[in-house]
């Protein structure tokens, strides 16, 4: 077990660097691509450090990005305030906000989960545009840098890379064995002396400082911040899919779901514009019915299976 566990992180390495050739490799459009791909690769990554083994569906993936995207364009645009000093506060707000949310609501489950964190996205994206309305005098920043989207691109692999390094470690650690007792009932975790809510603030924590990372890396790349662009509940909705497409079980699992859905979003947008939200109703449905656990699910059922008759 312990041999293979060093063999998936050997390949993931592997991948990493042949990823990081990409922008040699490709420019305009397809270099776009590999941007959208891998803000999303991070951001459902560390969507799956935490909801994979608790099986908690969280929608605050919007709030933690949109947070990173606003305090860049305000300390950048209000301020002048340099990009690496803001992307290191975007990172510790982003982390101290999940962590306040995770005390204060992590205790709920289920669909009440799932709600309250959708409601907070949005309930952050309303105060943020009325007190830029109110107090700022202008509803959007600009982020003006000389970063490109290879720059753009190489920060969020290294980030994308360092959320898998640290779910591979956690995984191995006594947090990550405590984290799948929750997963499979919370109840018995309690009874066995673990401590259930600390052990999900603190990956539920790391959710946030990511994802606010990522927002701060992304923000650059709009130039114009506004609250409506970074806080899309949008952007919650594909993480999951993302995520749950490739399946959650495995921490690589989101890069087999981002890449084959952002390919057929960004076609289906470009070609039917006004059918593209087909896509997330279509996407919902093949999860539930056909792929409940996912493409990587899938292909471990039929390795059993394969195995068995063998």
């Amino acid at each position: 077990m312990k041999r293979a566990n060093w063999q998936e992180l050997l390949w993931v390495a592997i991948i990493v660097v042949l990823a990081a050739f990409w922008p040699m490799l490709a420019n305009g459009y397809w270099l776009g691509i590999g941007v959208d791909m891998m803000m999303y690769i991070a951001l459902a990554t560390s969507w799956v450090l935490f909801s994979g083994p608790t099986h908690y569906i969280s929608l605050a993936s919007a709030a933690f990005f949109g947070v990173g995207g606003f305090i860049v364009g305000t300390g950048m645009s209000d301020y002048e305030a340099s990009f690496w000093s803001m992307l290191a506060l975007s990172a510790v707000v982003g982390g101290a906000l999940a962590a306040l949310i995770g005390l204060a609501t992590l205790r709920l489950s289920g669909v009440y989960f799932v709600i309250f964190t959708l409601g907070l996205a949005e309930m952050i994206r309303n105060l943020v545009s009325w007190i830029q309305n109110n107090f700022l005098g202008s509803r959007g920043l600009y982020v003006l840098t000389d970063f490109t989207d290879k720059h753009l691109y190489w920060m969020l692999l290294v980030t994308a890379a360092a959320v898998y390094l640290l779910g591979w470690i956690i995984s191995r650690s006594r947090l990550g064995f405590a984290l799948r007792i929750i997963g499979g009932d919370e109840t018995v975790a309690r009874h066995v002396g673990i401590n259930t809510a600390m052990a999900k603030v603190i990956l539920f924590t790391s959710t946030g400082f990511f994802g606010a990372i990522v927002g701060a890396i992304i923000a650059p790349r709009w130039s114009y911040i506004e609250p409506n662009q970074v806080f899309s509940p949008q952007l919650s909705f594909f993480v999951v899919i993302m995520a749950l497409l490739g399946g959650s079980g495995r921490l690589w699992g989101p890069i087999v779901g981002v890449v084959p859905f952002l390919l057929i979003w960004n076609w289906v947008d470009a070609n039917f514009p006004h059918q593209s939200i087909l896509v997330l109703g279509l996407a919902f449905l093949v999860i539930v019915y056909f792929l409940p656990h996912g493409f990587v699910g899938r292909i471990d059922q039929l390795r059993a299976r394969a195995r068995g008759r063998s």
